[in-house]
């Protein structure tokens, strides 16, 4: 099946917590819809951490880690329900 929308857009979802990603939802996804997801959740993280938030904002610093940290278990689950098919990303 192909991805419903852009795949930013999905990326973005993930790291805002819309969308979660597990084996589940990943099985209807092709190889390069996979591929096309890693490529915007990495082109997300870069503008994620390219945003500037004060330090003494805990709140900011912690939503921002948050959001990083779902774009990585994101990908973690797609590299490795990938390795597992053999898929190349």
């Amino acid at each position: 099946m192909a991805i419903a929308g852009s795949p930013k857009m999905l990326a973005w979802d993930i790291a805002k917590g819309v969308t979660t990603i597990s084996v589940a939802n990943i099985k209807q996804y092709t190889p390069a819809d996979l591929k096309s997801i890693v490529v915007n959740i990495g082109i997300v993280q870069r503008e994620i951490r390219g945003e500037q938030v004060p330090l003494d904002d805990i709140m900011a610093v912690k939503a921002k880690n948050q959001r990083l940290q779902r774009l990585n278990q994101a990908i973690s689950t797609i590299s490795s329900y990938a390795k597992l098919r053999r898929i190349p990303l």
